[in-house]
């Protein structure tokens, strides 16, 4: 019999809706029955793409004992972490405030009242890896809240008081002006413990990184830094060639389990390949290396491939395994190579490191071990073995649509419409955010999290505001509609009205939230950039666009709060020291006016869309446009009769030009 996850929008709670355990979604009737029964509560959170969320499933949650004892004394409930990652966050950190570690599954304890009083990640079945067997802990559990639970409860309020205190005092915060040598200081760290060998930073397992990375490519173009521009190319150029990247079919798996990004753990994340497409790019631009281009445009067709929704939207994950065995889609032996490739399978083999043996289990993660500019000369026998694993049964994919996830992948192929000038990826870009704002916005303006088989759900969190509003931004200046700059405006100022905190920063929930035991608030990069330092960035660059200084005194006052803890931990705050780079760079306002389809107007978006331009937006608009959409360009009008460029630095302007020449000197 199915469980009461069985009509839930979750590809995720789905899955475990054939499982013998009594699951609820989290919700008031989990809630009150765990108080009209007295029992606690057993909260589950991980996700659809999560390999040991499906072991620990197939290991206890099928298991009929296990179950009968869940059942009797608990009241059990299940999350996808990426439907609420505010349950996630709040006992995220309670879990890792009790054990010093955290991961997912997500194993938590909580009273009726929902204050966490024990936890943990995966239990096995049987004892081993040190821990104790699933069934040993709810035995101990169970017998604890009979017989100890006054501690019990006086623990969990202990612990959420401290996080609360540890939320409302954080020990770090500045104060003051904003400092060049808050960027210095991080720099000189992340070359500390940078990785010269392989790239990258810490040792196994090892995860991208890419918001540290941009970070250090907006350091190399402040300041001239050769150092940061080396971490950077030695860091994508072994992803680019490791078992991390998908060397067939295009996009980055989620990490690698080793320091040399040979062995990943195969899910593919949207958000992983949004970020570091959008870094290749990057990194192709201040380089002119081939590779990166390559890595990027890949990336970003696999999207196009395999992760897009007939609507508009994109997917969220495709999980590690097929046919029950992670990896297995990916794989390859020498045979299999051979069979589809024939006679050119020789230099292929060779070129990817390809054996009898193999280096995964007696198969073979395919990396590349040759010569780079060999590369593109394989590219037909690429096509013609993702034609053969096309074949094969296929990982498990999460279908449904995140609207932050979302905003972070229209950025990317925003961004990438432009510099490549590909017509493919505008319209993908177009009709994603055309999806977003019709599909996931309400009324009223607010937005909506999730998104699957036409009903969106749940209230937006912080994350969707500014990431949308972010790749808005982009959107905008690829197409120079107006509508795209008028709803990123919107939706930054709804977040400034709902999820703004007394201190400067952001809460993660809005106003009118479901009340939780804390209000999750979350400075630090994970997997996915801050909402917060998202936030500041995309402030201070609307506020080039709309000329409000409001936006960059909110911006400023938060960046200096954040300076000390960023320039300590650089590593945790890529996106917030990417912020604080572009608000002392500081950025140009660029204006142009003229008919968007003339010769004389498109040679000077040429020149401000040619390279590495991190520190700038732009408006377009058409000459006697008055007043404009966007405030940028008021006031502005032709010169000669000529299509026209302004250049501004903190709203002051250089004189007007009409040669592509004397924007370029002008832009330096």
């Amino acid at each position: 019999m199915s469980n009461r996850l069985q009509g839930e929008s979750s590809p995720y709670l789905r899955q475990h809706a054939d499982n013998p355990v009594d699951w609820y979604p989290w919700g008031e009737e989990a809630l009150r029955q765990a108080r009209d029964r007295d029992r606690p509560i057993f909260l589950s959170i991980g996700y659809s793409a999560c390999h040991w969320c499906h072991v620990m499933a197939h290991e206890s949650f099928e298991d009929q004992a296990v179950a009968a004892f869940l059942n009797e004394h608990f009241v059990s409930i299940k999350v996808d972490r990426e439907e609420r990652p505010d349950l996630d966050q709040v006992y995220m950190a309670a879990v890792q405030a009790m054990t010093g570690g955290g991961g997912w599954p997500l194993s938590v304890f909580l009273t009726p009242d929902g204050y966490p009083f024990y936890g943990g990640t995966y239990f096995p079945p049987v004892p081993r890896y040190g821990l104790p067997s699933f069934l040993q802990v709810l035995q101990a559990v169970a017998e604890a809240w009979q017989h100890r639970r006054q501690e019990l409860l006086s623990g969990g309020r202990r612990l959420v008081e401290a996080l609360r205190q540890q939320d409302l005092a954080p020990a770090d915060r500045g104060s003051g002006e904003l400092e060049p040598a808050t960027l210095h200081s991080a720099f000189h760290l992340l070359r500390q413990s940078f990785d010269p060998h392989h790239g990258g930073w810490d040792g196994a397992p090892k995860f991208p990184q890419p918001s540290v990375l941009e970070f250090l490519l907006r350091y190399h173009h402040l300041t001239g830094q050769a150092g940061a521009l080396e971490m950077v190319t030695r860091t994508l150029e072994a992803m680019a060639r490791g078992g991390i990247y998908d060397q067939v079919g295009g996009g980055f798996h989620r990490y690698a389990v080793d320091e040399r990004w040979l062995v990943p753990h195969f899910e593919k994340m949207l958000y992983d390949n949004a970020q570091l497409a959008r870094l290749y790019l990057h990194a192709w631009q201040v380089t002119g290396n081939d590779l990166f281009r390559a890595i990027a445009q890949e990336t970003l067709d696999y999207v196009l491939r395999d992760m897009s929704d007939p609507a508009g939207g994109f997917y969220s994950t495709q999980d590690a395994d097929s046919e029950g065995q992670e990896g297995k889609f990916f794989l390859w032996t020498e045979d299999q190579v051979r069979q589809v490739l024939g006679r050119d399978a020789d230099q292929f083999l060779a070129l990817y490191g390809v054996t009898r043996h193999g280096n995964f289990e007696g198969r073979n993660i395919l990396t590349f071990v040759g010569p780079l500019e060999q590369r593109p000369a394989l590219a037909d026998a690429r096509r013609r073995l993702l034609a053969a694993r096309q074949q094969r049964v296929p990982p498990g994919r999460d279908e449904k649509v995140l609207t932050s996830w979302n905003g972070l992948m229209l950025a990317a192929f925003a961004e990438a419409a432009r510099a490549w000038d590909r017509a493919d990826y505008r319209l993908a870009a177009e009709r994603n955010g055309r999806f977003l704002l019709s599909e996931l916005r309400r009324g009223d303006g607010r937005l909506c999290h999730t998104w699957q088989g036409g009903q969106a759900r749940l209230n937006g969190y912080l994350e969707d505001y500014v990431y949308l509003a972010d790749g808005l931004l982009e959107l905008y200046q690829t197409t120079f509609e107006p509508g795209w700059y008028r709803a990123a405006q919107e939706l930054m100022d709804l977040t400034l009205a709902h999820f703004q905190a007394p201190d400067g920063t952001f809460f993660d929930t809005e106003d009118g939230h479901e009340a939780l035991i804390l209000r999750p608030r979350n400075l630090q990069d994970g997997a996915t950039p801050s909402g917060n330092a998202v936030a500041v960035t995309s402030l201070l660059r609307l506020a080039g666009l709309s000329a409000q200084t409001r936006y960059v005194e909110i911006a400023h006052r938060a960046l200096a709060a954040m300076q000390p803890t960023m320039a300590r931990y650089p590593l945790g705050f890529g996106h917030w020291l990417q912020a604080l780079s572009y608000a002392l760079a500081p950025p140009r306002e660029i204006a142009i006016v003229g008919a968007p389809d003339l010769a004389d107007t498109q040679a000077l978006l040429d020149v401000v869309r040619r390279g590495y331009r991190p520190f700038q937006v732009v408006a377009l608009g058409a000459p006697g446009d008055q007043p404009p959409a966007v405030p940028l360009l008021e006031d502005r009008g032709l010169v000669v009769g000529r299509a026209t460029a302004y250049v501004c630095r903190h709203f002051a302007c250089q004189a007007p030009v009409v040669q592509p020449e004397e924007l370029q000197a002008q832009l330096g």
